[in-house]
């Protein structure tokens, strides 16, 4: 969605889509606009409670069967396990991701990764393409009058036809673009707190070969899942860059982490998205 400063401030009922490397800062705006009119659309929140639900729930079923107290108990119906995400832990959902690798360090085999990220794929698909009933939701059922997506960072990954121009149709997309600074922090952050990560097929045989010839591997099961994470990581990082920036310049806007580090209040938030508006408005007409 392309808009201009009149017209964004005429919109009465704002929708944003927030996108970016996990870290920049997404979720600390939509906490801090939740707190006045805008409705917080979590999409990793989303694929946890109603798309990975059941398939979260089936592994944590089949690790827990491997106990005998327990399997007797299910069995009998006489407990049952339930998913406790929260907009705030999420943890069951990158523990479902998992990593790769060998089992006994808490990997798994390259065709269940595989399978996991495949599902992890369709339920971010899915969530982002319930925005527009949660739209209608958060104004109708809840009253809220804006907006706010808060997307995962593996948007950039999905390479779903149609997708972006289907958000773009129904928000105003902004990619939160990390300074050298935050882009270090963001590395840093990796490599000393390994998580689960979405990685796009192609780009995961590409480097799961180039890592298991610099390390002489011959199995997938002999890699140290925490080691290739940490390893992938800041290739990932660079790889995404240049889509959210095809994002933001076919799609949207653009702002900096330093930019958004100076918005304390919605009052700021809305100022500085008419600056990027009128930015962006007047590059674009000069390149024109």
């Amino acid at each position: 969605m392309r808009l201009s400063v009149e017209q964004f401030r005429a919109w009465d009922r704002k929708c944003i889509t927030l996108l970016g490397m996990s870290g920049v800062g997404k979720t600390r705006l939509s906490n801090l606009l939740r707190r006045k009119d805008w409705f917080h659309y979590s999409g990793d929140y989303r694929i946890g409670t109603r798309y990975l639900d059941e398939p979260i729930l089936d592994s944590i079923k089949e690790q827990a069967m491997q106990v005998p107290m327990l399997r007797d108990l299910l069995r009998s119906d006489s407990i049952f396990i339930r998913n406790n995400i929260a907009f705030n832990n999420l943890k069951s959902v990158s523990t479902f991701l998992g990593m790769l690798g060998n089992p006994e360090l808490g990997g798994m085999s390259l065709s269940e990764f595989k399978r996991r990220q495949g599902l992890h794929r369709q339920a971010e698909i899915a969530a982002m393409y319930d925005v527009p009933s949660f739209i209608r939701k958060s104004r109708m059922i809840y009253g809220y009058s804006q907006f706010i997506n808060d997307v995962g960072g593996s948007l950039c990954e999905l390479d779903e036809p149609g997708l972006l121009e289907f958000l773009g149709e129904y928000s105003l997309i902004l990619y939160i673009k990390a300074s050298e600074k935050d882009e270090a922090a963001l590395i840093e952050r990796s490599l000393s707190r390994p998580k689960p990560l979405y990685y796009r097929e192609a780009f995961l045989d590409e480097q799961l070969a180039e890592y298991m010839r610099i390390n002489a591997l011959d199995y997938v099961s002999l890699i140290d899942p925490y080691d290739f994470t940490r390893w992938v990581f800041p290739r990932l990082f660079r790889t995404r860059i240049p889509r959210y920036e095809a994002i933001a310049r076919d799609y949207g806007y653009t702002v900096t982490t330093q930019e958004l580090s100076m918005v304390k209040s919605e009052s700021d938030f809305l100022q500085l998205l008419e600056a990027v508006i009128d930015r962006e408005s007047n590059a674009r007409s000069v390149a024109l």
